[in-house]
């Protein structure tokens, strides 16, 4: 039993199949059966990459990804405590509060072999999709969802994500970590019991690359980080703040692609959770925790949702300047009606969004959150 720096427990575990199961606990964890695996046989992942020379990004290929669980009975649940040995799932009884394990089945792994050469016309790049994927298992209950942990739990889950950025990072191979939730069948979930999953890249991706050039651009013309700037000029116009706990607030950012899109924010600029100290922390937990809530009692249904944790690249130094803040993408802009991405956004890039955030705000403001 180990103790983190940071205020939870934490115990380090292998799976009969070699993999990795680590338990967090806000007591210390206790087990009370074997940790158990799904299957004794690792899965052959020999996930690779391919180089798209029109769009400047890599694309991941993961045939093995086919087989893996979908939508099973609540009796095949693989996220829950396993009740029969006989019938094992990815985790064992015990006393802990969130788990996380090695994905069984990656889109990238620290061991993939490379690939041989493809057979192509162009000179597309091909190489091992080198990484680490995990899943996060944010409760025992099956039937929960993440708005559901305490403030507590919320802020243990933030201190998870930071400790496995950190965990990450020290392999010397990662230089990028992004946690996400999808939830809901419209956005693609196979299994309900409320889960997240953490892909770690050895490259810095699309989408957090830009982020950092815009932000590093805003520093260079303005002389102040950008969450600065951006948290001082929603504070003044207040019309798209939805809560403001001081030390974190939660936004329908002026530049929403999705109808109700949400994100938090520390009031400090930052880059990593673990840049967070214990008071900013449960700031940002809390709110997380109200804004979720918030958009579950909008049409009095579960959000399909994807989240998505934004923290600033990883390893042998330090990145200035890019903001930590989790974006929330809700699928529904309004009772019944998915978001779908179709023609402007799939092929040009541009959104196209039914409401002003301004209203989408007030509306969120407008949801009592007591008892949700």
């Amino acid at each position: 039993m180990t103790t983190s720096p940071l205020p939870f427990y934490v115990e380090h575990l292998q799976k009969p199949d070699g993999r990795g199961l680590t338990l967090y606990g806000l007591q210390p964890v206790h087990l009370d059966s074997e940790v158990p695996s799904p299957s004794p046989d690792p899965v052959d992942a020999r996930p690779v990459m391919r180089w798209h020379p029109l769009r400047g990004e890599w694309v991941m290929y993961a045939a093995h990804r086919l087989g893996r669980t979908f939508l099973p009975p609540p009796e095949y649940n693989p996220l829950a405590p396993t009740s029969d040995p006989a019938h094992p799932t990815e985790l064992p009884r015990g006393t802990y509060d969130i788990a996380v394990f090695d994905n069984r089945f990656p889109s990238l792994t620290l061991e993939a072999p490379s690939p041989p050469t493809p057979a192509h016309s162009l000179n597309t790049e091909q190489r091992a999709a080198t990484g680490k994927c995990e899943v996060v298992v944010f409760s025992q209950n099956a039937s929960g969802r993440l708005a559901d942990l305490s403030d507590d739990q919320m802020a243990l889950l933030l201190g998870v994500w930071a400790d496995r950025t950190s965990v990450l990072a020290a392999t010397g191979k990662i230089r990028s970590v992004l946690a996400f939730e999808n939830r809901g069948v419209e956005v693609g979930v196979t299994l309900h019991h409320p889960h997240g999953q953490i892909y770690a890249y050895d490259h810095v991706p699309p989408v957090q690359a830009t982020i950092l050039a815009q932000a590093q651009k805003h520093r260079a013309e303005s002389g102040e980080p950008w969450l600065e700037t951006f948290v001082k000029a929603e504070r003044d116009s207040a019309v798209r703040v939805i809560r403001d706990e001081g030390l974190s607030l939660s936004v329908v950012p002026p530049f929403a692609r999705y109808t109700y899109e949400t994100w938090v924010v520390p009031a400090r600029p930052v880059g990593l959770l673990s840049d967070l100290d214990d008071a900013e922390r449960m700031a940002f937990a809390r709110v997380l925790k109200d804004a979720l809530q918030r958009l579950d009692g909008l049409f009095g249904a579960r959000m399909p949702y994807l989240m998505t944790v934004h923290q600033a690249p990883v390893g042998d130094a330090a990145v200035p300047d890019f903001p930590l803040h989790i974006e929330i993408y809700p699928y529904l802009r309004a009772p019944g009606r998915l978001k779908f991405l179709a023609g402007t956004e799939q092929g040009a890039g541009e959104f196209a969004n039914d409401k002003f955030p301004e209203v989408a705000a007030q509306e969120l403001r407008e949801v009592q959150v007591e008892n949700l």
